[in-house]
């Protein structure tokens, strides 16, 4: 996929004087006196906001924070906590502008914030009238918001429509490049990781990879359905029988191609769902009726782990068992370290898969930690995200 990228319009001094507009995503967590709880995301878009102060830019920058009503401003929707959080780290003064949709006074070398961009009337709606008052404030936007990619906004989609020149910031960059070597270009085997509580959330997904990985392995209750499908009995477990048939299809799919979904040979249950609940392995085919399957057996995590240490390129989405009870997180342990372990490139992206990323301390060793949780999941299930596809677009001129 080509687009713009604003690094490359940094080196070769395209930036100097210019308005630049940056999206970026400042969504963070905050306790009920709103103070910021987490700043990982006001980090992350700092790479950015600082090419563009080097280059000598005019530099704008405005986010979304929490879920606003469109044209209510109340104090909680503020982004003021983000603009002193942001001064903090850079070292310099943010101002937070207000009513920005009409004109901004910026300088080159100066930096300001605009308000919460979802104050503004007909943003969710990617007004065309709001979109190009907000083009007409820049001379170059610049989305660096990949989870906001998914959607089609007037600050991520509307704006990139009719500002000068629309590009990607270095955040978004690497979602798109990174993504692009997972999916459209991989090296081979190629193993995806889906799991989760339930096949209906992703069972789109699960279709669309079905189409393109070598193996493809199931984990969590989206296991117990498999097994289901597979003939095995899995006791009281969490799972979604009227989807049986969905499985075999997706099992079919697979066979059809030549690769697989390895089904379980053995699980590790307990009677009840408790962090301090007895754990008992067993063979896949002989869980009794009022057994709960909560991860997968060391033999089935050794079998997977082979296969991870072997692949050419990993997707990661979701852990393999209830990963925060110490009993049934073997499974998940094992396959975050074949996955620390393999050669392959890999992508993970989910928050309890950044989640057991984090507790096994593997973070280095995942070739791309996606922060985008709706987009990352969009683009398994196969779709272009509107943000890639306008700065596609807007790149062929």
């Amino acid at each position: 996929m080509k687009f713009l990228r604003f690094s490359d319009l940094c080196a070769s001094g395209q930036a100097r004087g210019q308005r630049v507009f940056i999206r970026a995503d400042l969504n963070v967590p905050q306790d009920d006196s709103g103070a910021i709880t987490e700043d990982t995301r006001i980090r992350a878009s700092l790479p950015c906001i600082q090419m563009a102060l080097d280059a000598g830019a005019a530099v704008m920058v405005t986010s979304h924070l929490g879920r606003p009503t469109e044209g209510e401003f109340k104090p909680e929707d503020s982004l003021a906590p983000v603009a002193q959080r942001m001064a903090e780290l850079l070292g310099r003064d943010v101002p937070l502008v207000s009513n920005w949709v009409d004109g901004v006074s910026v300088a080159p070398g100066q930096l300001v914030l605009l308000e919460n961009c979802r104050l503004n009337k007909g943003e969710k709606k990617n007004n065309e009238e709001l979109s190009k008052k907000m083009a007409a404030l820049c001379d170059i936007f610049v989305h660096d918001a990949f989870g906001t990619a998914h959607r089609a906004e007037a600050s991520t989609y509307g704006i990139a429509q009719y500002a000068k020149v629309a590009c990607a910031g270095p955040l978004l960059a690497a979602e798109m490049d990174a993504i692009s070597k997972a999916l459209s270009n991989p090296k081979r085997p190629l193993v995806a990781i889906v799991a989760g509580s339930k096949v209906s959330t992703k069972l789109t997904i699960l279709k669309s990879l079905a189409h393109n990985v070598d193996q493809l392995i199931v984990g969590g209750g989206i296991a117990n359905t498999f097994m289901l499908a597979a003939g095995l009995k899995i006791g009281k477990s969490l799972a979604e029988p009227d989807l049986l048939a969905e499985a075999k299809a997706v099992i079919e799919a697979m066979k059809a191609r030549g690769a697989e979904v390895p089904i379980p040979v053995d699980v590790v249950t307990a009677k009840e769902f408790k962090a301090d609940a007895k754990a008992e392995i067993k063979k896949a085919n002989a869980v009794v009726d009022d057994d709960l399957i909560l991860d997968i057996g060391p033999e089935t995590a050794k079998k997977l782990a082979t296969q991870l240490k072997a692949a050419g390129t990993i997707v990661w989405n979701g852990p393999v068992g209830v990963f925060e009870f110490a009993a049934f997180e073997n499974g998940t342990k094992e396959i975050a370290k074949a996955i620390a372990e393999s050669s392959a490139f890999s992508i993970a992206g989910g928050g309890d898969t950044l989640a057991a990323i984090a507790k096994y301390g593997i973070e280095k060793d995942v070739g791309y930690i996606s922060t985008g949780g709706g987009a990352f999941l969009e683009v398994l299930e196969g779709k272009t995200l509107p943000a890639f596809e306008i700065l596609a677009r807007r790149a062929k001129g």
